[in-house]
């Protein structure tokens, strides 16, 4: 594919788009310490608010005496479920009295003159608890006498993209556990075609990854003059969520006011927090800002759920797969969790990228008390390991290189029946092999000079653009310079910038020449599904620019035969302005280029932009870019791809594991802003190497509380552990978004591939995280 329907989606020629290291518009507020995020806003007269959060597991609050806490000094207000208020809020997520795992907020919220009297209000408190059994081990809640902790299966959350061809949503349910199952082909017959069958085990583990800024928020009431009658709801902390908070409280999004830009959280993590849903309601009964945000110790929410797999895969004496059969058991978390990482995998995942076309999945999706994920808070795209682990079990199997069971396995462009290979991907193992000068050994093999063991590892993923998303866009050339009104966000991905580059680009000019203008009162946003939020909208951006780019031309033309007479104040010039080159000209006479306004026929006959015209003029564009082959089969048709490979050095004797480096070859069809790119696959990669080899979650069985939800007991990687990640950028322009773009999005983040090296130097399976006492146990050395 590419991008055929576009203006100048062919175009071979960039000067901006691509380009590295150009600034982000608020990178110097991010710097500097300048931004501010939810937690960050104080007003004047500002209260604060905290909820009860539940010691228990699984508990429901029968009964509250808040008699003693009201009696406090600087307690403003306590308000419970049972208040007619908190009974009125529309949506939103569970403000009840149950709490489904410890540290769960329950819908009983103390507001006061400053935290401490909040917290002190808490402990006064006389909360009469009902504890409930509870799960935190997957196969022990599955059993059929485990205790039942939800009766009614709550609605999955879908995470703002997708779903579509995928599992159920809405499974049928017995005990704790529900069933989802997708299947195509023949499963029996697939077997009987193999030569060879293996079964695994394969552990993807839930963890928490990086939390830069906890959420919280500031809400309170004001008189409005533009917008009628009544009082508008401003506040800060809801980034990109302001309009379905205000929908709590029946609120139009024009008396929604949110001036903030900068929105926290972790990776693709865009759930709404309770503390930024409750604000405007204790604002309206206090009738003063009301402050509420969480701890840090309070977010260490699931960055993905747990899932336990169990892997039975037929291949030919080649090592071509004929069948594979997975059954699993997946975390569903507790209420509201996203349904990534069960029912959510079943529509995307490797194995319709693959030759095979028997394939069966069956998913046991238990009900458990561990934690939550919240929405787009996914990692792993999503069992795709998988297969990773597949191609190298295989390949030690056949003496063969990862590589060529992968390459062999790898359906053609077209579909799965197409055994061509895909353009995309051979360059990318092509440039991942240079990169790395890979050189495959088998498990055990190769001793590094100072004696440890030597691993490497392969994966490759597709390079997707999550599809479906339209664009609302709008460009402004006013006293001579463009303007490109944003709502923003900031969320770390610079898409706004991506579209400024695209803008200057098309209009010839400086990326530093347009004018961001931040405004949470405007349509745009470049946030989408996945990399659409970059590709996709700057493909909307660049029709819109080629408008602007005519009317400005129109504009020339017509000031060339028709001088606008001098006006203004000041004295008059000294001598006539000299006569417009373009005099007489059509606009298709005419290009902009440099900055300036030039005759396509004779460039030297140029004069500036802001000097060619004084027109004030305006561009709307709304749309998309065609769906991309992503969104109409989830990999059953290929076109960018991505090849991911690590190298590993294991100390036997210590378990030691250290991640020597990445390599990755990622083809995203056409580079929009580098440094987004760059930026995306270290991250993605710092926070795979975390959930390999460091982080975990421990529970105590008997009561069901967390052990280690703090920066001390929970284990990441520091700036000191970070593997370094070679890169090398391909552009095939096989996409169909800006310039044939599709994006990379979270697709190299992945669970297995530093485990798939650390096979490849020990000989064994170790299940992550990959600590030094696992190691030395696989090795049989404790």
């Amino acid at each position: 594919m590419a991008d055929l329907e576009g203006v100048n989606g062919q175009r071979t020629e960039f000067k901006v788009v691509g380009k590295p290291n150009l600034p982000g518009k608020l990178s110097p507020a991010l710097a500097t310490g300048v931004a501010k995020f939810g937690i960050d806003y104080a007003v004047p007269d500002m209260l604060h608010a905290k909820f009860l959060r539940s010691p228990y597991a699984n508990a429901r609050v029968l009964g509250v005496d808040a008699a003693k806490a009201k009696a406090i000094p600087g307690v403003v207000d306590i308000v419970t479920w049972e208040d007619e208020d908190m009974k009125q809020l529309s949506g939103g997520g569970f403000l009840d009295n149950i709490a489904d795992m410890e540290g769960a907020e329950v819908a009983v919220i103390v507001v006061a003159e400053n935290e401490d009297i909040c917290e002190e209000a808490l402990r006064a408190l006389d909360v009469k608890w009902e504890v409930l059994p509870h799960v935190v081990d997957l196969r022990e809640g599955r059993k059929p006498d485990a205790p039942v902790i939800r009766e009614k299966y709550p609605p999955a959350k879908s995470g703002g993209f997708m779903m579509g061809g995928g599992g159920n949503n809405n499974p049928p349910k017995k005990g704790n556990v529900s069933y989802s199952n997708v299947s195509q082909g023949d499963i029996e017959a697939g077997f009987k075609q193999a030569d060879h069958v293996i079964e695994y085990d394969l552990n993807m583990p839930a963890f928490s990854s990086h939390i830069p800024n906890p959420s919280g928020s500031v809400a309170w009431w004001e008189d409005d003059p533009y917008h009628g009658e009544g009082k508008s709801l401003h506040i800060e902390g809801a980034v990109q969520r302001k309009d379905s908070v205000g929908g709590m409280y029946r609120m139009p999004s024009e008396k929604t006011i949110q001036e903030g830009l900068f929105q926290g959280g972790k990776y693709c993590d865009w759930g709404t927090r309770k503390s930024q849903e409750i604000t405007p309601l204790l604002a309206k009964r206090t009738g003063r800002p009301v402050r509420c945000v969480c701890r840090r110790d309070e977010m260490y929410d699931f960055q993905m759920n747990q899932r336990l797999m169990h892997l039975k895969v037929g291949f030919k004496g080649d090592g071509l797969i004929t069948a594979i059969d997975d059954f699993s058991i997946g975390d569903n978390g507790v209420r509201g969790s996203s349904s990534f990482g069960n029912s959510g995998d079943q529509g995307y995942g490797p194995y319709v990228t693959t030759r095979c076309l028997n394939i069966r999945q069956n998913m046991d999706i238990v009900d458990t008390n561990r934690g939550k994920m919240y929405t787009s808070g996914q990692h792993c795209p999503f069992n795709w390991d998988s297969v990773t682990m597949a191609n190298h079990i295989i390949a030690e199997k056949l003496g063969k290189d990862p590589i060529d069971v992968a390459t062999l396995n790898l359906h053609g462009p077209d579909s799965q029946e197409d055994a061509r290979p895909v353009p995309s991907y051979l360059a990318c193992v092509e440039a991942g092999k240079k990169l790395m000068g890979w050189n495959w050994h088998a498990a055990g093999a190769r001793k590094l000079p100072d004696g440890r063991l030597h691993g490497a590892s392969f994966r490759y993923q597709m390079s997707p653009r999550h599809s479906g998303a339209s664009f609302n866009c709008m460009l402004e050339f006013r006293n001579g310079v463009v303007h490109m009104p944003t709502q923003g966000p900031c969320t770390g991905i610079y898409a706004v910038e991506g579209n400024a580059m695209v803008v200057a680009e098309e209009l010839g000019l400086r990326y530093e020449d347009v004018s961001i203008d931040f405004d949470y009162r405007e349509i745009f946003t470049p946030v989408g599904g996945g990399s659409d939020g970059t590709t996709a909208s700057a493909w909307a951006t660049k029709e819109c620019a080629n408008i602007l780019k005519q009317r400005i031309l129109e504009a020339v033309v017509k000031e060339a035969d028709n001088p606008p007479a001098a006006g203004g104040f000041g004295p008059a010039p000294k001598k006539p302005a000299a006569p417009s080159p373009f005099k007489g000209k059509k606009p298709e006479d005419l290009d902009l280029k440099d900055g300036n306004v030039v005759l396509k026929a004779d460039p030297s006959q140029a004069v500036p932009l802001a000097r060619a015209t004084r027109a004030h003029l305006f561009a709307t564009y709304s749309g998309r870019p065609p769906l991309s082959i992503w969104s109409t089969g989830m990999g059953k048709a290929l076109d960018t791809m991505n090849v991911a490979m690590c190298e590993v050095a294991v100390d036997a004797e210590t378990g030691e594991v250290e991640v020597l480096r990445f390599g990755v070859a990622a083809d995203t069809g056409k580079i929009i802003r580098r440094t987004s790119l760059e930026s995306q696959i270290d991250q993605v990669l710092y926070f795979s190497q975390g959930c390999q080899l460091l982080e975990d979650y421990f529970y105590d069985a008997k009561t069901g509380v967390k052990l280690n939800n703090n920066m001390f007991d929970y284990k990441k990687p520091t700036i000191a552990d970070v593997a370094p990640v070679d890169k090398e950028l391909l552009e095939t322009h096989a996409g169909n978004a800006a310039y044939g773009s599709n994006g990379i999005s979270h697709s190299l983040a992945n669970t297995h591939l530093v485990i798939c090296a650390l096979q490849n130097a020990i000989g064994k399976w170790v299940d992550p995280p990959a600590t030094p006492d696992k190691v030395l146990q696989a090795l049989g050395k404790i």
